[in-house]
């Protein structure tokens, strides 16, 4: 079996290049031939060999658009190379693999990993809903990361016939002591909230500051990631005088999050839209038995995630007021957050497990080749 993982870009930053770079390397340490092929976001392409089973291959991008990348070489490169693969497993939203699949004349079996609707760029949308139609009818099986997602996206409906639920798994963080008692020595006696994702609209940060401001004196928010709000996000905490309760801590480096997971109380995704289809940083917390904090967005999966009164607490989007409620809550008495603290490893190790996303996969993919042989 020789399996190719397409779609989104390289270097791997996001989740749904997270999860395409660990199932590559997941199927290979099970001695399976799977490679991953991508945009890069920088440099000129190339081919690095990961392991004995796996290579990565990039390709050259002229341009990036609204979270999508222009690269004229994958659907030539990808047309050159589609008949050595079994199965070609796509990621989804990605318009340029979408269109690369096309043009190669593949003519093996297609996993399409349908991660989320695209939800903001309806300009797009209209423009890319043919392709998008192809692929979906394309599909031997399209692979959804939750039930409720599932469910609830529109342009699923048509082919629940063949749409299987894999939740997304991660290895579980290692906890930093050391390092978590270092951060905690910077803010002695605090209650610790940590977010951490991009500083963008959807993330729904400024409604996270806004609840800081209704929390005792005795918490603080640290706020890992980057993005084009962080300017717009320090005003707000400026003018709401937070700087000694809301500390924005730039990008995280990956060698110092376990740190941060390990030294939080709890943490908190304070999502507002649907584009936030799941949100691995709740079961990166979770693996570290850390209680969680989400919203109930409408047509999405984090609420699924994030078990109501087990992993932690949801409450609306946009209600400030609900999210400081719902962290003193979770942190009232220590008999309650052990409790929390405990639901929340036990449902990672149930649900979210590297070990079992990959099995999963491993499971689609030998079906379909079973199949194809009968």
């Amino acid at each position: 079996m020789k399996v190719l993982q397409l779609g989104k870009f390289y270097p791997v930053r996001g989740g749904v290049e997270k999860v395409m770079y660990d199932i590559m390397t997941g199927l290979a340490s099970r001695g399976i031939d799977c490679d991953m092929m991508c945009a890069e976001l920088s440099g000129h392409g190339a081919i690095n060999r990961v392991s004995e089973h796996s290579r990565l291959i990039t390709c050259r991008t002229w341009v990036k658009a609204a979270s999508t990348t222009i690269s004229p070489s994958m659907p030539v490169y990808l047309r050159r190379i589609a008949s050595d693969y079994d199965i070609i497993h796509v990621h989804h939203p990605d318009p340029m693999a979408a269109l690369a699949l096309y043009m190669s004349g593949y003519r093996g079996k297609v996993v399409l990993h349908w991660h989320s609707d695209i939800v903001k760029q309806r300009r797009l949308v209209r423009l890319y809903a043919p392709l998008q139609s192809w692929l979906l009818r394309r599909a031997d099986v399209v692979i959804g990361t939750t039930d409720d997602y599932i469910q609830e996206s529109p342009f699923l409906a048509p082919v629940l016939d063949k749409t299987v639920c894999v939740p997304i798994g991660v290895e579980p963080m290692k906890p930093d002591y050391a390092g978590a008692t270092e951060i905690r020595n910077r803010y002695p006696g605090k209650t610790i909230v940590f977010f951490l994702g991009r500083l963008i609209g959807y993330k729904g940060v400024d409604q996270l500051v806004e609840a800081a401001s209704k929390l005792p004196d005795n918490y603080v928010v640290l706020i890992g990631g980057s993005g084009p709000l962080r300017d717009q996000l320090e005003s707000q905490i400026l003018t709401l005088g937070l700087g000694h309760k809301v500390h924005m801590l730039g990008r995280i480096p990956d060698e110092s999050l376990p740190a941060y997971y390990t030294a939080c109380h709890l943490f908190c995704l304070p999502s507002v839209m649907k584009t936030e289809a799941f949100g691995v940083v709740q079961i990166e917390a979770m693996s570290l038995g850390k209680p969680i904090v989400a919203t109930r967005i409408p047509g999405s999966g984090v609420s699924w995630v994030n078990a109501h009164k087990q992993s932690g607490l949801n409450v609306p989007v946009r209600d400030a007021e609900a999210l400081a409620k719902a962290i003193l809550e979770i942190t009232k008495s220590h008999e309650k957050y052990s409790q929390y603290c405990d639901g929340a490893e036990s449902r990672y190790h149930s649900l979210f497990t590297l070990d079992s996303m990959i099995a999963n996969c491993e499971k689609i993919y030998r079906l379909l080749l079973e199949k194809s042989h009968l």
